[in-house]
C-alpha cells in the first residue's frame, strides 16, 4: 500500500462541523487494517535512529496513532488530555484555537530529563495542539525530537509554526494543499 492508497481512504466531508469547513474524515485508515498498519509503521520508521523514548499524543484522535507508533517503536506511550480527565498531579499547557484557547495535561513524572519525545497526532492544522504537547515534554524536562502526523493541512502552514517553536521539522504522511 502507498501514501496516495492511504490517502484515497480519507473522506471529505463538506460543511463539517460548520458551513465552509471541508472536515477530513480518517476512520477509513484505521478501519482498513492494510491502511492502519502502513501508517503506523510509515510514521514509526521515520523517526527510528533518533533515541525517541516517549510518544506523547493529545486525546482522542491522535492516541488512534501515538499509541501503535509508541508500540510500534517499543517506547512508551504519554496521553495528553483535557483538563481534569488524569488523576495525579499535571503539568497543563494553555493553546489558541481558532476561536478561543483550550488546554492539555500531563501527568508530572510521566516524563523525565532522560527523555526524547515524539509528538505524534492523527492531523495537523495550525499547529496549536502539537505545540502544547511539545511544551508540556519541556516543561517535565524532556527533550522533543520530532512532530509526526498521519495527515498535515499544509495551506494552514504548520510546518513553519512547529518549525519557529522547536526548530524541527514535521513529518506527515499526506499533506493538503
Amino acid at each position: 500500500m502507498s501514501y496516495q492508497s492511504i490517502e484515497d481512504l480519507v473522506i471529505d466531508i463538506p460543511d463539517y462541523p460548520k458551513a465552509g469547513v471541508i472536515f477530513k474524515d480518517i476512520t477509513p485508515v484505521v478501519d482498513d487494517p492494510e491502511a492502519f498498519k502502513e501508517a503506523v509503521e510509515a510514521l514509526g520508521d521515520h523517526f527510528k535512529g533518533m533515541g525517541v523514548t516517549k510518544v506523547v499524543s493529545a486525546e482522542a484522535r491522535g492516541f488512534l496513532f501515538g499509541a501503535p507508533v509508541a508500540y510500534q517503536m517499543g517506547v512508551g506511550f504519554v496521553p495528553a488530555r483535557k483538563p481534569g480527565k488524569l488523576p495525579r498531579e499535571c503539568f497543563s499547557e494553555e493553546y489558541a484555537l481558532e476561536y478561543g484557547t483550550n488546554s492539555i495535561e500531563i501527568h508530572k513524572g510521566a516524563l523525565t530529563s532522560d527523555d526524547k519525545v515524539l509528538v505524534v497526532d492523527d492531523l495537523v492544522a495550525t499547529g496549536g495542539t502539537a505545540i502544547a504537547c511539545g511544551k508540556l515534554a519541556q516543561k517535565a524536562g524532556a527533550e522533543v525530537v520530532g512532530f509526526g502526523f498521519l495527515m498535515e493541512l499544509a495551506f494552514l502552514k504548520p510546518k513553519q509554526t512547529i518549525k519557529d517553536a522547536f526548530g524541527l521539522d514535521l513529518f506527515s504522511l499526506i499533506q493538503v494543499d
